[in-house]
């Protein structure tokens, strides 16, 4: 099993490093850059333009900005092992000395729009994406796999019926529609029950994630943690909501595919009782697929959900993805992207390991 991990961990480096390269061309093939939101701005001279374009480095050939943004290169492309000299990258000779920056150096530079740096900015914006996205994702986890496991022992009952409906209707909702419409009805007189948007109430509560919001949580744990579940409550709904419609399906039909096989028949024709036959024999043999389905949703804790974070004003990774895309701002967005495709390698890496825990008979050499 060891070697199995080091070996499919040692096959995601050349698929990240074309991740990287197929992120970076469509991120600069999209209409428009960084500097077109001073186009419209006449105090600000092309000259300036210009000298933007150059310190940011937007003005060199896209081969040599690539090597920038991973590190090879130095601040102007020049590669990091040569302490000086020239070097011609797509037909550009650029004489400049090495750098000790970039990704390959874990710094993933700066944010193109307020110079902020991107490690400090995802830093920042990950940890609420991980208390919306992990929460939504447990409880949408539990209840697809209690519905759609019990859906399938007692299929074509009340239940079952009832699920199926849920599923086709709730699988069929927009997410910003079904987000909007809680808000509306839930976040407004005569209900008002939940906050429309954001993390926190800024009259009672400090920023989130500054030191005077933790000493805040020291002081006042309740108070605290019954704000964020407040706001956690509609985002967390939608999420679900629609999750669970999705999966609770996708686990009924992997379950009755399971107790529609021959060992299942032959556990029960040895006169096994129906718990052992449908725990033991049929839910372990129903997991292997559902497993995948898990492990491929993983990486929504990290990138967040980008609809629902926007519609409820979330302050994590995924509205920071759509104002970066609004932005123009490359190097905040190809952090994003690469941290998310790194997760989902490892989230496919463990649902292979997850396959052997559950399945004796998978083995990995």
């Amino acid at each position: 099993m060891l070697k199995y991990i080091v070996r499919r961990s040692l096959q995601a480096i050349p698929v990240l490093f074309g991740i990287t390269i197929v992120c970076f061309m469509l991120m600069h093939l999209q209409p428009g850059n960084p500097a077109d939101r001073f186009a419209q701005n006449p105090k600000i001279t092309q000259a300036q333009i210009e000298a933007f374009k150059h310190r940011w480095g937007l003005d060199e050939p896209l081969p040599a900005q690539y090597c920038m943004w991973m590190g090879a290169c130095g601040d102007k492309g020049v590669l990091n092992a040569l302490p000086g000299g020239n070097i011609n990258i797509a037909g550009v000779s650029i004489a400049l000395p090495g750098g000790d920056n970039g990704v390959l150096h874990g710094d993933f530079g700066y944010s193109i729009f307020d110079g902020s740096p991107v490690t400090t900015i995802i830093a920042n914006r990950a940890l609420p994406t991980l208390i919306l996205a992990g929460t939504a994702y447990v409880i949408w986890i539990t209840i697809a796999f209690l519905a759609g496991v019990y859906a399938a022992v007692k299929r074509y009952g009340k239940f079952d019926s009832a699920l199926t409906i849920f599923n086709y209707v709730g699988y069929s909702l927009p997410t910003f529609w079904l987000g909007l419409m809680l808000i509306a009805f839930l976040s407004v007189p005569p209900l008002k029950i939940f906050p429309a948007s954001g993390m926190w109430d800024a009259r009672t509560v400090p920023i989130f994630g500054t030191g005077d919001y933790w000493t805040f949580v020291g002081s006042h744990p309740l108070d605290a943690l019954t704000d964020l579940a407040r706001h956690l409550a509609l985002p967390v709904l939608t999420l679900v909501l629609v999750s669970v419609a999705g999966d609770s399906r996708f686990i009924r039909s992997s379950m009755l595919d399971a107790l529609n096989q021959d060992y299942v028949k032959t556990a029960r024709a040895k006169g096994l009782s129906e718990r052992r036959v449908i725990f033991r024999h049929a839910l372990r043999n129903a997991l292997l697929p559902v497993i995948t389905n898990v492990g491929l949703e993983i990486p929504f804790l990290f990138s967040g959900a980008i609809a629902t974070e926007t519609i409820f004003s979330w302050p994590g990774m995924g509205r920071q993805f759509v104002e970066s895309v609004g932005h123009n701002d490359y190097t905040v967005l190809m952090g994003i992207l690469l941290i998310t495709s790194v997760v989902v390698v490892f989230g496919n890496l463990f649902a292979d390991i997850m396959y052997a825990v559950v399945d004796p008979r998978v083995k990995y050499d």
